[in-house]
């Protein structure tokens, strides 16, 4: 998720109570039935900068895809609570950002065991001890739970797929390769068809490529696409199918094309992009209407991360940041 974007968003609003319906649309803090006992909620990213949740039954416990920040962590428990009286046995965090991740106290002190792709840690460890203390300093529900670093997952896998199997469902959790982050996590339900994409695959202007590889990006939604889904989940915006991802790889294709010919025309970043107080406000590069579902206010910072890792020539989340 783009923290840049987030940073400029209050938190002020009141979390709305949930209800719950059936179908493919969804709405913040809505919980969308999108199999038997599969089960989708849109965060409210613009009122609190929550990001989506997948909650899956097996027989005798629940699996709830990302730990949210802290107050959305809560905010998913309730509603798991809601929908089935079994327990919340694990979570899965996609990978390192707060939105996905600082939650994972909440969900360990409710008795769930949280894992992911080693990659997820990694990162953990490289990025989030300071961006952590930032948060903590605007964020109540991260400041309150008096931490120095987010908690670590419980459980690390370096082999995908990981697979958590009952006599009910079957779970693989993936990791495809670096698109949003090294550590990008998938979940897929091979019997319903149903991906959670982590913020790798999102529906809409939410794309945060500071840690990202964008060239490599479009060949991680490739490999998900192999997969076959039928429906995907995504971190941010709506549930869908697969062109979320089509338009993901579609997205991030453009925004490589755009960029590479300013950069081997001889452009300077500074001709592409109007910078104020240090950051993008403003890119002279457009993209084709195709993609407009993934075009938003970012798209300066986009630029920008993009003509780094094309005349760096090396991923953009490689090159030193904080």
């Amino acid at each position: 998720m783009n923290k840049r974007w987030l940073a400029t968003c209050g938190f002020a609003a009141i979390l709305t109570a949930a209800f719950f319906v059936t179908g493919s649309s969804a709405e913040p803090n809505v919980v969308t039935k999108i199999a038997d006992g599969v089960w989708f909620r849109e965060g409210d990213i613009k009122g609190q900068g929550h990001c989506n949740n997948t909650i899956i039954e097996m027989k005798d416990y629940l699996v709830v895809i990302d730990a949210n920040f802290p107050s959305g962590a809560r905010a998913v428990l309730a509603d798991a609570k809601k929908l089935s009286p079994k327990p919340v046995k694990y979570v899965f965090i996609t990978h390192h950002h707060g939105d996905h991740d600082y939650g994972s106290a909440v969900w360990t002190e409710a008795g769930a065991t949280t894992f992911a792709y080693k990659g997820v840690a990694e990162e953990l460890a490289r990025y989030e001890p300071n961006r952590w203390q930032d948060t903590a300093k605007t964020r109540k529900d991260v400041g309150e739970l008096n931490r120095t670093a987010p908690e670590m997952p419980k459980e690390t896998f370096d082999k995908s797929p990981y697979i958590l199997k009952d006599s009910t469902r079957e779970i693989r959790f993936y990791h495809l390769g670096w698109a949003h982050t090294r550590g990008d996590g998938f979940a897929w339900l091979p019997k319903e068809r149903i991906l959670a994409s982590g913020d790798a695959g999102v529906n809409g202007a939410f794309n945060y490529t500071a840690d990202a590889n964008i060239g490599n990006w479009p060949k991680v939604m490739e490999a998900a696409l192999k997969l076959n889904p039928l429906h995907v989940m995504p971190g941010h915006g709506g549930p869908g199918g697969p062109e979320i991802l089509k338009g993901q790889a579609a997205f991030m294709t453009d925004l490589v094309k755009a960029v590479s010919a300013e950069v081997k025309a001889g452009k300077k970043l500074e001709e592409l992009v109007t910078m104020k107080n240090g950051s993008p406000t403003a890119t002279s590069i457009t993209l084709p209407a195709e993609v407009k579902n993934w075009v938003g206010g970012s798209l300066p910072t986009q630029v920008a991360d993009a003509y780094r890792e094309i005349s760096q020539k090396q991923p953009n989340g490689a090159i030193p940041h904080k």
